[in-house]
């Protein structure tokens, strides 16, 4: 696939998509673009649906709001508070580092910075381009197993890890569509584009996929 192509399939999803299919963190930046709960519910989401990663946001919100309230908190409560969400007791183990790591290296705030997020333990290539595209409105790709499937389907890539992934499409893809890249592609993914039998029949953008790697669809 072109980038002329991939220009023209990213306007037809953008025409194509509802509210509803929205990633949860996408969702969230309508009415709140603080960067320290965008940055946290990130790191609940992984792994993780984004009606039970929304749930327990809101519950741990509730209780901490700041890196100062949360260090407050004992690390097993956050566990039980974030439950069901996957790996809740490892990511309340994390939330709890990276909110120190605010606090003594940052004054509390939520760097601005690709480098200097990925220097926060825990934190990776896909959590660090979300906050800086959803929290700041700068230009990041975050590439997950949606955005490096699909690109791959596409034709458009031809990577095997979503850092290479990452990497092709820094090179490739307009700067200007960077923004919207993953959450067009992740609400794709979940509706239409699926790992797994891809509805390809539904699919508005099927007479521009390659379908590299599709082998049955629906």
């Amino acid at each position: 696939m072109k980038t002329e192509t991939l220009v023209s399939v990213l306007a037809a999803l953008r025409d194509e998509l509802g509210e509803e299919d929205l990633p949860l963190v996408a969702d969230m930046v309508k009415t709140d673009r603080d960067p320290y709960r965008i940055l946290v519910s990130t790191l609940l989401s992984l792994r993780t649906k984004d009606e039970v990663t929304g749930a327990a946001a809101d519950r741990l919100f509730a209780l901490a709001a700041t890196p100062a309230e949360m260090i407050r908190l004992p690390e097993e409560r956050i566990a039980r508070t974030i439950f069901p969400v996957g790996f809740y007791r490892t990511k309340a183990k994390t939330v709890l580092h990276v909110s120190r790591d605010l606090l003594e290296k940052h004054g509390g705030r939520v760097p601005r910075t690709l480098e200097e997020l990925l220097a926060l333990k825990g934190v990776g290539r896909k959590t660090a381009n979300l906050v800086i595209t959803m929290a700041f409105g700068e230009p990041g790709i975050c590439v997950d197993t949606h955005v490096h499937r699909i690109s791959n389907r596409f034709g458009y890539v031809s990577t095997k890890t979503p850092d290479e992934t990452e990497r092709a499409l820094r090179e490739k893809l307009p700067r200007d569509e960077w923004s919207a890249y993953n959450t067009l592609l992740v609400a794709f993914g979940k509706r239409v584009c699926r790992p797994v039998s891809p509805l390809c029949s539904r699919c508005p953008v099927a007479s521009s996929c390659h379908r590299a790697g599709v082998t049955t669809s629906r």
